[in-house]
């Protein structure tokens, strides 16, 4: 990771007894956002520069864990003062340099200072609570599932619609989106079972399968068989999907922070080197208005928190073949997407 490099840089550089220590992360970058070491603790940090008498209230994020907000003076320049988002635990270097990385993306652009701040101020508010995931024991097994079942199906995505921004930027299952794969008119909704439960897909809510909101929803069935030592782990697809996309920046880093909302850390990776998933049934269904669902428009006034399930054996009738699934969602990326 470059920021990973350009830190490393400035920890090999000849020690100050205080101050900072920066460097640009590149010149494509327009505003003035530094990669930095705080002296004398040497802590790792971005650095934001901005004008000496915009007023921050940085107390407001006194509480974030295992990150410091503060605002230094420019000795050099006494019009400017730089804003510092520093790491003091280097435990989690792995996911601040994730944050930071996607920090950079989001700013890349930015001219005006008011808007940085703004958008500085945005990503905190992600950072705060992803660092209060860090104090849970790793995901729970059906979490575990779920997550495995989401990715095996995003490595089918990028394997089969060679586009690697639009396939991960389309995962939204991390953000608790009604389905976990959206774009435009298109989603999938992507279903784990496992051991006695393998007949019955659980819907959660009446929107999820509602053509009516969205044209085009296909729901994927994944049937698992989850065995000790035997099949591939939740480490082990994760670090095949970065593998992939290690020479396309933009879609590595967001995949990083999809994986970070997941509550996916490397801090719990030991939790999942032994639990192994293999794939019994594959089975997609294109979701048309006569098939066996509930909608909101079906749903009594005053009834609500709609949850139910669905027979597999019962809906073979809408069983779509994969090729033609991926081609669906490979004409949705339009002109724009095809070019990048």
């Amino acid at each position: 990771m470059k920021i990973e490099r350009i830190w490393k840089e400035l920890e090999d550089e000849q020690p100050v007894k205080s101050g900072l220590l920066y460097k640009r992360y590149s010149g494509a970058v327009k505003p003035d956002v530094y990669v930095a070491l705080k002296a004398p603790e040497r802590l790792r940090c971005i650095a934001a520069h901005l004008n000496a008498l915009v007023v921050l209230q940085v107390k407001s994020w006194d509480k974030l864990r295992d990150v410091k907000i503060e605002t230094v003076p420019d000795e050099k320049h006494s019009k400017k003062q730089f804003l510092l988002v520093l790491l003091l635990n280097n435990q989690h270097r792995d996911i601040f340099s994730a944050l930071c990385e996607d920090l950079i993306q989001q700013i890349v652009n930015i001219t005006q200072e008011s808007e940085l701040i703004k958008q500085l101020l945005l990503r905190l508010e992600k950072w705060r609570l992803l660092f209060e995931k860090l104090g849970r024991q790793g995901l729970s097994d059906k979490a575990q599932r779920g997550l495995y079942g989401e990715l095996y199906f995003l490595r089918k995505f990028l394997t089969n619609v060679p586009h690697p921004d639009y396939c991960i930027n389309s995962w939204k299952g991390v953000e608790k989106s009604v389905q976990d794969f959206q774009f435009a008119d298109w989603a999938v909704e992507v279903k784990t079972t496992h051991g006695k439960n393998q007949q019955k897909l659980h819907i959660s809510n009446e929107r999820q399968l509602d053509i009516s909101l969205v044209p085009r929803i296909f729901l994927v069935h994944y049937s698992l068989e989850v065995r000790q030592n035997y099949g591939e782990t939740l480490n082990s697809i994760a670090d095949n999907l970065m593998e992939l996309l290690l020479n396309n920046l933009s879609a590595y880093n967001a995949l990083r922070i999809k994986l970070l909302e997941a509550g996916y850390f490397d801090l719990h990776r030991q939790l999942y080197n032994n639990t192994c998933y293999s794939i019994r049934q594959e089975n997609i269904y294109r979701i048309t208005n006569d098939f066996p669902k509930l909608t909101e428009a079906m749903i009594p006034s005053g009834v609500g928190d709609v949850r139910y399930s669905l027979v597999i054996s019962a809906n073979e009738k809408w069983v779509l073949q994969e090729e033609l699934l991926f081609k669906n969602l490979y004409e949705g990326i339009g002109k724009h997407a095809r070019k990048q």
